[in-house]
C-alpha cells in the first residue's frame, strides 16, 4: 500500500470521526463517555512521541490507555516473521497528531492497575479527551472508530470495554484503518502453524473452542483435540470470577465460536504450540452476543 494513500485514508477518516464528534457536540449535548474516572490532568499536548504517546507542555509524558497501535520501526530492524507495513506506526503517529496535537487535553483515569497512573517509565496511563470548542472528543474511541487503534487486553470498566469493542468491530467490518491491511486480520485458531507465526505480537484469534478443562490453577480453553499442537487460551482460576461477573461462563463455552484477544506466546518441547492468556473478560468475545 502506497504510503500516501494510507495517509491519506487514515487522516480521512479520523477527520471524519473528529468532525462528526465535536459537530455533534456543538448541535446537541454531548453524552458523557463511559470511559474514564476521575480527572487526573488538565493540559495541553505539545508534542506525539508514536501513536498512542504524547508530551504535555509541563514536560510529562501521557500514554494511552486501553488501545494498541502499530509502533514506529526500529531503525535497520529486520524480521523473517510477518509485519506490518514499515509505514503503519508512522501513520499511528500523523493520526494521534491529527486528533490533539498542540490542543487542550483532559486526562481521565484509567482502570490500568497502575500506582499513581504512571507505569513503570513515569507515563501517565489515562484516557484523552481532546478540548474543542468546549466539547470533548474521546481519542481512543476516535482512534479506534476510525481503524486507526485496536482494543487492548486491558480496558477495566466494563461498560468502556463494550463501547471501545463495538467501535472497533464497526471500523473491521468497514475496513478502515488498519483493518484494509491483511497483517491486521483476526488470525484462524484451526491454523496454529499461522498463530504461532504471530509469537510476541498482539493478536486477535478466532476459532471454536473443542473442549473446556482445569488442571490445578489454571482453565484451558483448547481449540483442537490435540492440546499439543493446537491453539489454547489459559484462565487463572483466581480470575474466573471476573469472566462470570461480565457474562463469560468460561466452564461453558466447549462449542461456542469465540474471538480472543492478546499477546501470542508459545510453549511445548521446542516452544512449537501458541497460546495466549486472558486474564480479562474484555479479552474474549462470544459469537452471536455482539
Amino acid at each position: 500500500m502506497a504510503m500516501m494513500g494510507w495517509w491519506d485514508g487514515i487522516l480521512g477518516a479520523v477527520i471524519a470521526v473528529t468532525g462528526g464528534c465535536v459537530g455533534a457536540a456543538a448541535q446537541d449535548a454531548a453524552p458523557v463517555s463511559v470511559c474514564g474516572a476521575e480527572t487526573v490532568a488538565h493540559a495541553t499536548v505539545s508534542g506525539i512521541i508514536d501513536g498512542r504517546t504524547f508530551v504535555l507542555s509541563d514536560g510529562r509524558q501521557v500514554r494511552l490507555a486501553a488501545i494498541e497501535v502499530p509502533s514506529l520501526p526500529l531503525a535497520g530492524s529486520r524480521s523473517a516473521a510477518p509485519s506490518p507495513a514499515p509505514d503503519d506506526g508512522a501513520a499511528a503517529k500523523a493520526a494521534l497528531d491529527a486528533l490533539v496535537g498542540g490542543d487542550e487535553v483532559v486526562l481521565r483515569q484509567a482502570d490500568a492497575g497502575l500506582d499513581n497512573n504512571l507505569d513503570r517509565y513515569g507515563r501517565i496511563v489515562a484516557y484523552a479527551y481532546a478540548v474543542r470548542d468546549g466539547a470533548e472528543l474521546f481519542t481512543q474511541g476516535a482512534l479506534v472508530e476510525s481503524g486507526m487503534a485496536r482494543v487492548a487486553d486491558r480496558v477495566g470498566d466494563r461498560n468502556c470495554a463494550q463501547a471501545l469493542l463495538a467501535g472497533e468491530r464497526a471500523a473491521r467490518t468497514a475496513k478502515l484503518g488498519l483493518w484494509s491491511d491483511p497483517y491486521y486480520e483476526i488470525l484462524n485458531a484451526d491454523a496454529p502453524v499461522d498463530v504461532l507465526a504471530q509469537r510476541g505480537r498482539f493478536a486477535l484469534v478466532e476459532g471454536q473452542v473443542v473442549s473446556v478443562h482445569q488442571s490445578g490453577a489454571t482453565i484451558y480453553l483448547n481449540f483442537g483435540r490435540r492440546w499439543s499442537e493446537s491453539f489454547a487460551v489459559t484462565i487463572s482460576k483466581r480470575n474466573e470470577r471476573s469472566f462470570t461477573a461480565a457474562g463469560i461462563d468460561v466452564m461453558s463455552l466447549a462449542g461456542r465460536r469465540v474471538r480472543v484477544r492478546g499477546w501470542i506466546e508459545a510453549h511445548g518441547a521446542d516452544d512449537n504450540v501458541p497460546w495466549m492468556e486472558a486474564v480479562r473478560p474484555e479479552q474474549i468475545e462470544i459469537a452471536g452476543q455482539n
